[in-house]
């Protein structure tokens, strides 16, 4: 079996270690770490060691690994906060840990500030999508810690924020923290932080400073709409029971086919932050109307693509396990064929019939692909047509 001391440090060049860490490395001989590790350890090594560098892609690394019993890995601040312990469970479940943390980046930070941070949510983008960002940012957290790469920077965080509304929070960024000679802890406004440049590593905490409205039902009237036609979105009553019936809570990955203006996806991103989720529309003229409105309402994070359903290549996209059809275009009985083939087990279709002729068409459509409509409800709402929201499922009971 393995060992890896992993050893947790900061950025100070003159670096203090306990003396139960020194006898770990006093009797080391193959060590690994960043290479940012290895300028300020070097000599502390034992005469005629190894240094294994940490680059990706890992598996390199893990490779060279394989030849030795006992490793000493350095590591930054806590190696189990997004660290290279984790990584280590991951690839190598059997290997025994001996772990010697230290403070991490945003504890760090914290402390500077003097901020309480024990109701902080943390989310790493370091080589990581915006999806748990954005999810944070539209449930309104009180205190966010973020960890930056070189490309989602604090400057590109800000101007994200800035894009989608959310300009009630200031940004602390603390950089090359734990350095003494070069450490910087700076607060800005945002606008302030996404003109500004910043050294690398860095990590920054945000602190809400007002409560954004974030609507349970938004009115039709609020919506930049299709031309104008009111008669072009789902209205607010229609849109929230079709979402109720999608049972989003619990689900990952809901795909919005016909999203028109994006009313459904909109209000699907803002009560359920965590969902991935993937908007289609025929009309070329969606993509900005539904950017448009994701802006408006604060909802970054929806992936909305244009062009025929029935010709778009969905094996790069995230399966879904709740699909909501709001427009078929004359082909519903291809549409949910194609859902079918990459529908995840226990997912749910949703789909808004205006007429007999559809409702007749989504229940033979359905039961061509072996599953069953289990909920119908009709709902009028002011002087339009009546809605049939149906709900199908895979084994149930047809109604």
């Amino acid at each position: 079996m393995q060992t890896f001391y992993i050893i947790g440090m900061s950025d100070d060049r003159r670096q203090y270690f306990s003396p139960e860490v020194m006898e770990v490395i006093a009797r080391g001989r193959i060590f690994s770490g960043g290479k940012r590790h290895h300028e300020i350890v070097a000599t502390l090594l034992p005469a005629e060691t190894e240094w294994i560098d940490i680059t990706v892609p890992l598996d390199h690394v893990f490779t060279r690994y394989e030849a030795h019993a006992e490793i000493v890995v350095f590591a930054s601040g806590d190696p189990l906060f997004f660290g290279f312990a984790n990584t280590v469970k991951r690839k190598l479940p059997s290997a025994n840990i001996c772990l010697f943390p230290s403070f991490n980046s945003l504890q760090m930070l914290a402390h500077r500030r003097l901020l309480p941070y024990q109701d902080m949510r943390t989310v790493s983008l370091t080589g990581r999508p915006w999806n748990a960002f954005d999810a944070a940012l539209i449930a309104g957290e009180k205190l966010l810690g973020l960890l930056t790469d070189h490309e989602k920077t604090p400057a590109a965080i800000a101007c994200r924020m800035l894009e989608y509304g959310y300009d009630n929070y200031r940004m602390t960024v603390g950089e090359a923290l734990g350095n003494r000679e070069e450490e910087r802890v700076r607060t800005f406004s945002l606008q302030e932080a996404a003109t500004e440049t910043f050294r690398f590593p860095n990590c920054l905490i945000l602190e809400r400073t007002a409560v954004r409205p974030r609507p349970f039902g938004i009115p039709e009237s609020e919506f930049h709409l299709l031309n104008g036609r009111a008669k072009m979105i789902t209205k607010m009553p229609v849109r929230l029971l079709t979402l109720s019936m999608l049972g989003l809570r619990d689900k990952t990955s809901f795909w919005d086919i016909g999203f028109c203006t994006g009313s459904v996806s909109i209000e699907a991103k803002l009560q359920f932050p965590h969902l991935q989720i993937t908007a289609f529309e025929q009309r070329p003229e969606g993509e900005a109307l539904i950017r448009e409105n994701s802006r408006k309402f604060g909802t970054p994070g929806i992936t909305a693509l244009t062009g025929d359903f029935m010709e778009t290549d969905l094996t790069s996209l995230p399966a879904p396990d709740a699909v909501f059809i709001g427009g078929h275009g004359g082909k519903l009985i291809g549409i949910l064929q194609k859902i079918d083939k990459v529908l995840l087990p226990g997912g749910v279709i949703v789909f808004n019939s205006v007429s007999e002729e559809s409702q007749e068409l989504f229940r033979q459509g359905i039961a061509q692909i072996n599953r069953q409509v289990t909920e119908c409800t009709r709902l009028a709402v002011d002087s339009f047509n009546p809605i049939e929201i149906m709900k199908a499922e895979g084994a149930a009971e047809i109604l």
